[in-house]
């Protein structure tokens, strides 16, 4: 089957639509003295609750005449940003000395709203030149005063911005709050408040090419969310030597096996089989619920795949420094493309496991991990709306969405489907089935899924729980979850316990559970998030990630067990 031209063109289009947020070339980035130079305001809201941010002009700023939005990317949309025009004028080498730029009579409306937001720490980010600023919009001074009704609070009214540049080029801008400065919001009555800035230009060696490299250093998250190196190599060297160390055991009890069943073969052909060997006739009988099995590894295979694009994406610079939307457009775009590999994938392993009703499976892949994303979002999208915050999308942007769902997710899922469907694959087993399954024996508590998932997923978790976004801790996560599950699916065949396909996949993807758990201790023992919004976007979209985690990590336990399973079966001789 051919792909249509229009969906061809709608993808390109969709591609190149997603690049518009690349690296900036240095020629688009050159001024002369006087020229205008874009600021932009973007958004404003609590420091500790960064879902929950509002437009800059949600808050009672003066509004200079022709304000103007700046037309945005999906994935600045996506992101939560919404750029317009800043009030300030910051031409290129051009001082200013605590220039007004609006004198304003706040209302006791305006005065109480201004309040509560200093009293959330709230902060403002803006973009000059693609460079963003941060600042916050006052303070609290609270004197040594325990009583929160005593304390002062206070808005900051003369922003000092200090520009570096080099030749013709704008190199880094910095911005402070003048300290002196300051209108009182304490009591509900009107105030006179006198809005300046201050402008200083300094010059500097530091070349075009390297201005993003300070971003890249510096972080705003607290000192505990940044990377320690020490830590991260200790932990990858102590999982590492555990995997050896386990990897050493499972050989050398592999090869005693091995031994002993070659052994029993040249004794008497009576004697009867125990352990692993006893189960040849029922390792490989198809699992229960085969079809949301199928769709699982569907699923999986294309979530591992988009992490996989989404590092080498990183990893060539695409995802620079504050490159505003880009990792969002690429989630989108990669999810979008890679969606026919699910579609391969469970169509193909479906038939492969016997299964007649496909395009039943095709919709249960589509929808095994949309689904309850889509719920979600429709739920999280709802309260951003009552909240008034940057984060709820516009129709416009859901309508961009549903038509790059309809227009190239779905047909490509079902071209993959098809060819999967068609790709005739027969299920490779090494020995025959039996007729009849025969009873698994009785099993100590230890060995059953919910403790076998403990133990699979607790591994894997020690490797990633300091940093999450390594390349290299991707990978070594990747090394232990199938290596641990491979050892519990062994122990599994070894009690004679045939019942491992559902069992290695749960194994494999409880990591993503021990994820999540540790996004409970976060969030209460390590942040300072709070309000519904916050928590309820925090909880509800960590549980689609690490519902992507509990697939794509399951996949990764399942195909690891199949081919270890696939392995002794075949090196041993079975009736």
């Amino acid at each position: 089957m051919r792909i249509p031209t229009t969906l061809l063109l709608f993808i390109g289009a969709l591609i190149l639509s997603g690049a518009g947020n690349v690296r900036p070339d240095a020629s688009d980035h050159r001024y002369k003295e006087g020229d205008s130079v874009p600021l932009y305001a973007n958004k404003v809201g609590p420091f500790h609750n960064p879902s929950e941010t509002y437009r800059y002009f949600d808050l009672p700023f003066c509004i200079p005449e022709g304000v103007k939005d700046k037309k945005e990317a999906l994935g600045e949309v996506l992101n939560g940003d919404r750029l317009v025009s800043a009030p300030y004028k910051l031409n290129f080498r051009d001082e200013k000395d605590s220039e007004t730029y609006c004198k304003k009579k706040l209302s006791r409306e305006e005065v109480e709203q201004f309040r509560r937001a200093v009293e959330k720490d709230y902060y403002f980010q803006m973009y000059y030149d693609d460079l963003p600023i941060w600042g916050f919009i006052g303070k609290v001074d609270k004197d040594g005063k325990s009583d929160p009704s005593e304390f002062k609070y206070f808005l900051y009214k003369h922003i000092q911005f200090e520009i570096l540049y080099n030749e013709d080029r704008v190199i880094e801008i910095n911005a402070r709050m003048d300290p002196h400065s300051l209108v009182d919001v304490t009591e509900d009555k009107e105030v006179d408040a006198e809005f300046m800035y201050t402008v200083k230009w300094k010059e500097t060696e530091t070349p075009f090419e390297k201005r993003m490299d300070k971003y890249a250093m510096s972080s705003s998250l607290p000192h505990h969310l940044e990377i320690h190196w020490f830590s991260i190599i200790n932990s990858c060297v102590t999982v590492l030597l555990l995997t050896g160390f386990l990897a050493t055991i499972l050989m050398r009890v592999l090869k005693n096996d091995f031994m002993k069943y070659a052994q029993d073969e040249e004794a008497a052909d009576d004697q009867e089989e125990t352990g692993w060997k006893y189960i040849h006739g029922d390792v490989f009988r198809f699992p229960k619920y085969k079809s949301v099995f199928a769709a699982s590894l569907g699923s999986g295979t294309q979530l591992f795949t988009l992490t996989i694009f989404i590092f080498m994406l990183s990893l060539v610079g695409v995802f620079y420094p504050y490159n505003r939307g880009a990792l969002f457009t690429a989630l989108v775009v990669i999810y979008a493309l890679t969606s026919g590999i699910a579609g391969y994938t469970a169509s193909s392993f479906y038939c492969q496991l016997e299964g007649k009703n496909w395009v039943r499976n095709l919709l249960l892949t589509g929808g095994l991990f949309c689904g309850p994303l889509f719920l979600t979002f429709c739920f999280l999208n709802t309260v951003a709306i009552a909240y008034s915050a940057t984060a709820a999308l516009p129709f416009g942007t859901i309508v961009v969405i549903v038509l790059i769902w309809t227009l190239v997710t779905s047909p490509l899922l079902v071209l993959g489907g098809i060819a999967g469907k068609n790709s005739k694959a027969e299920f490779q087993a090494p020995v025959r089935t039996t007729k009849y399954p025969r009873e698994i024996p009785q099993l100590p508590w230890y060995r059953s899924a919910i403790p076998q998932m403990a133990m699979a997923g607790f591994l894997p978790f020690s490797a990633i729980y300091i940093e999450l976004i390594l390349f290299i801790v991707f990978i070594i996560l990747l090394i232990v979850t199938a290596f641990i599950t491979v050892a519990l699916t062994y122990f599994q065949l070894a009690a004679e316990d045939h019942e491992w396909w559902w069992r290695s996949f749960l194994c494999g993807g409880s990591t993503g559970l021990f994820i999540y758990a540790y996004c409970l201790y976060y969030y209460y023992a390590r942040s300072d998030m709070s309000c519904f919004m916050q928590t309820s976007f925090f909880f509800g979209y960590m549980a689609c990630i690490c519902y992507g985690f509990f697939l794509m990590l399951g996949t990764v336990g399942f195909r690891a067990s199949l081919f270890f399973v696939r392995h002794i079966y075949r090196s041993i001789k079975c009736e």
